[in-house]
């Protein structure tokens, strides 16, 4: 039997479609025809989180610092955990410090999206169901506004290195570039997991406990080469790691990212995004059928 091109399967031309919306330039194209829309959003969630608090914004410091306290007081008071200088010297305690709070910046800012994407679409259904609204901007909103919340923990680890080693890092100027993987990434995994959380539920109680996970794996609290060589590949392996270890390299040891690491994570990342955007885009028309 003779097949004309009308009775192809649709999923040819479903597939066909999402081929399409790969395109990074349908990416770029939405978030500046939706960027003031956007900032007015990230100010909106940041002004929501804290409103009807006593200290209000106070809290974007204060939560930071208090977790750095206690993670600070286990790993090097309890454990005697160290951390060994460029010079092969231990560090300081406060020291330490400021290498722990390096770390977990960006993977606070990473986590802090991540956990909330499932959920991100389900908690607005008047935007699905009523409303003419472009959704896709929602995680870049969340990435915006965890973005500034990380912008503010940068501002603590200066001072801090500013009081313990007496002079800031003018590698701070190359802080931009790092931070351009690990909103890439993160912004994509948002895509795919709001999308996701839309039609698989149960995602949202799995999701934080592979943060965890994700935690443990990372070099927040320990350096890559402190790990064993039989397991180092599952710290390489993970994408957040080249990230952490260059805040800490622009950050406290002031020194150059390494850039061939910075553009296969960059190239990973960016890749990561597309793949996200084009999911969401592929799958949004559906949500309101679900919810």
């Amino acid at each position: 039997m003779i097949t004309t091109p009308s009775e192809k399967p649709s999923s040819i031309s479903n597939e066909t479609r999402f081929f399409s919306l790969l395109n990074p330039a349908r990416m770029i194209r939405s978030l500046y025809r939706n960027r003031e829309l956007i900032w007015n959003l990230i100010k909106r969630e940041l002004k929501s989180t804290y409103q009807a608090s006593f200290l209000g914004g106070l809290w974007t410091i204060i939560l930071p610092l208090l977790m750095l306290l206690i993670y600070t007081f286990v790993f090097s008071v309890v454990f005697q955990a160290k951390w060994s200088t460029s010079g092969g010297q231990e560090s300081s305690q406060g020291e330490f410090a400021l290498i722990l709070f390096a770390g977990l910046t960006p993977f606070n800012f990473f986590s802090m999206v991540i956990t909330r994407s499932p959920t991100l679409i389900l908690t607005v259904p008047n935007y699905v169901k009523k409303v003419v609204f472009p959704l896709e901007i929602l995680p870049v909103v969340i990435v915006g506004a965890a973005f500034i919340t990380s912008l503010i923990n940068v501002g603590l680890i200066l001072v801090g290195r500013l009081l313990v080693f007496h002079s800031l890092p003018i590698m701070v100027l190359l802080l931009p570039l790092i931070y351009i993987p690990l909103i890439l990434i993160t912004l994509g995994l948002a895509w795919f997991l709001s999308s996701l959380g839309v039609f698989v539920r149960d995602i949202n109680q799995a999701i934080p406990v592979l943060v965890q996970i994700l935690f443990f794996v990372s070099p927040v609290f320990y350096s890559i080469d402190s790990v064993p060589d039989t397991l180092r590949f599952l710290i390489i392996l993970n994408p957040l790691s080249s990230i952490i270890e260059g805040f800490r390299r622009i950050l406290i040891c002031n020194e150059f990212i390494d850039w061939g690491i910075w553009g296969v994570a960059t190239l990973i990342s960016a890749l990561v995004a597309i793949v996200g955007f084009a999911w969401f885009s592929a799958t949004k028309k559906a949500f309101s059928d679900v919810m």
